[in-house]
């Protein structure tokens, strides 16, 4: 058994993880440039609402808590909120293996939460609505491995059910499927303590989940339930079977949380079929349920429509944590019992793993997409995502400056995009340093937010000039995309977008003639 002293060196070990993984992720914040998806979270920060077209608000309001109401507006600030919630998380998990087995338990699954890209990365350090997701997942987890085994029901217990409430609608708050908390604690109910159905404070802590979460539904309620039909879309089954969609979300699964880490997380699984017992039943029965549902869900819809793999990426948390009872259970008597090879392996791998994307995306000479034609240059590489928009804005800076005081362009003339992405970059990187207007033109699953931005940007305006700025790598002809709104489509530059001294892409230059005021609000029945 674990003595105090063994105790003492894995709190000091952790202690170093923390710091350590925190250093790694500050780092990566300053030397990255934002991920599409993160760029787009940023519109929510600069246009808060009780929810919005793709996820509910929460990351919204996280980037605005990191970056002072954008007060800073660097985009590591963006990135700072998700870093600090990463570290409280990686404690919070150690915690949880403390309850369930021993401090030993508790070491190895932060271990294992810190090498899983999903984990350390995606929710770790991106802007993204998994960022506070998993942070208020593992605290109602936290919360449930104190109430729901609980077989004498005290007051203590009712006050954390409450809590338990609350967290569990802050994490809807986050994502949507963060309903899943509540499936997995009513199924261990069901099954295992029905000594909660008997208690007032299980149905009230349900109201209070309700009521956290009732700004999505007065948001949704606003706006015809547009979110609810968008997703609803995204999930609903074709019944056709598509083994490449199936293995695909497999896969992705996976490389998301860290193959090695699936390998130690598969082999404490089949221990527990095969009876090996390494935890105690209540709490086996409560990780379980409060993973398997969401990922079984999830995977099986992948048979029949395209899914994302960090969609189940919550439910490999309370995974991790059986994983290190198991391996806790195998390594607690052995010489290097910290440490172990099997665990630590899993946090190289990631470590390689992000010192090899850092150079792609950052100093490599490598072009991994396409380069057959200029236009569609470095399309399906996907170091680009996080390269070279700030070099497209010093080229825009120079490029208005000139046609503006030519008389070419009216003064701080706004920027018009056709998609969600790349606008958002466009817009954090050019138009919004520059104290400029960007709006997209497009259908509502093309522009997204976008389409209540214009609205909220004042729209655009009958006879106004606007630039557009085209990328090679996500081109659309400004003739197709914007023909039938503009008098002129005026070409004006072409810029190569360098890295190692080797062109990565191209950034194409108009001028947008006479709006002609036909563009139709998508909002509109």
């Amino acid at each position: 058994m674990l003595n105090s002293i063994q105790d003492q060196a894995i709190r000091k070990k952790l202690l170093w993880l923390l710091v350590i993984a925190a250093a790694v992720r500050l780092f990566l914040a300053s030397q990255l440039e934002l991920a599409n998806d993160e760029v787009y979270y940023w519109t929510y920060a600069l246009f808060p609402d009780l929810s919005h077209f793709d996820h509910p608000p929460m990351v919204g309001f996280l980037a605005q808590l990191s970056s002072f109401n954008l007060l800073l507006q660097d985009d590591f600030f963006l990135r700072f909120g998700s870093i600090i919630l990463s570290a409280i998380n990686t404690y919070t998990i150690f915690l949880i293996g403390k309850k369930v087995k021993n401090e030993l338990t508790g070491w190895y699954a932060s271990l294992l939460y810190t090498s899983s890209i999903y984990c350390s990365i995606i929710s770790g350090f991106s802007l993204s609505p998994d960022a506070p997701q998993v942070f208020f997942w593992l605290l109602s987890l936290n919360l449930a491995v104190d109430v729901f085994p609980a077989t004498e029901i005290n007051r203590k217990h009712r006050i954390k059910m409450l809590l338990f409430g609350v967290i569990a609608g802050l994490a809807i708050l986050s994502k949507y499927h963060s309903v899943f908390i509540w499936v997995g604690a009513l199924l261990y109910v069901a099954f295992n303590n029905r000594a909660w159905l008997k208690e007032f404070s299980l149905y009230l802590s349900g109201v209070i989940t309700a009521v956290v979460m009732s700004p999505i539904l007065l948001w949704n309620l606003r706006e015809h339930f547009i979110s609810f039909t968008f997703h609803g879309d995204r999930v609903t089954p074709s019944w056709n079977i598509r083994p490449d969609y199936f293995f695909t979300e497999v896969g992705g699964q996976f490389a998301y949380n860290n193959p090695l880490n699936v390998i130690l997380i598969v082999t404490a699984l089949i221990a527990l079929w095969k009876g090996k017992e390494f935890i105690e039943s209540k709490y086996k029965w409560l990780l379980l349920l409060n993973s398997l549902p969401l990922w079984l869900l999830f995977t099986g819809f992948s048979v029949f429509r395209s899914t994302l793999p960090h969609w189940t990426g919550p439910a490999f948390i309370s995974l991790i944590v059986l994983a290190a009872a198991y391996w806790a259970e195998r390594m607690q008597n052995t010489e290097n019992a910290y440490t172990p090879l099997r665990l630590t392996l899993p946090s190289y791998f990631l470590a390689f793993l992000l010192v090899a994307t850092l150079y792609l995306m950052n100093y490599s000479p490598f072009q991994l997409g396409k380069t057959s034609d200029m236009q569609n240059f470095g399309e399906y590489d996907f170091t680009q995502d996080m390269y070279g928009w700030k070099q497209v804005n010093e080229a825009f800076e120079k490029i208005s400056e000139r046609e503006e005081l030519a008389g070419r362009m009216p003064r701080q003339a706004g920027l018009v995009s056709n998609k969600w992405f790349p606008a958002a970059h466009l817009d954090f990187y050019c138009a919004w340093p520059n104290n400029r207007k960007l709006f997209a033109i497009g259908n509502l699953n093309d522009i997204h937010k976008y389409a209540w931005m214009n609205r909220d940007r004042g729209g655009l305006q009958l006879g106004a000039d606007y630039y557009h700025i085209a990328v090679s790598n996500y081109y659309k002809s400004p003739m197709d995309a914007f023909g039938n709104y503009f008098e002129k489509i005026e070409p004006m530059d072409t810029v190569k977008i360098m890295r190692a001294g080797e062109t990565m892409r191209y950034a194409f230059f108009f001028r947008l003639k006479n709006y002609n005021g036909t563009f139709g609000d998508p909002l509109l029945p």
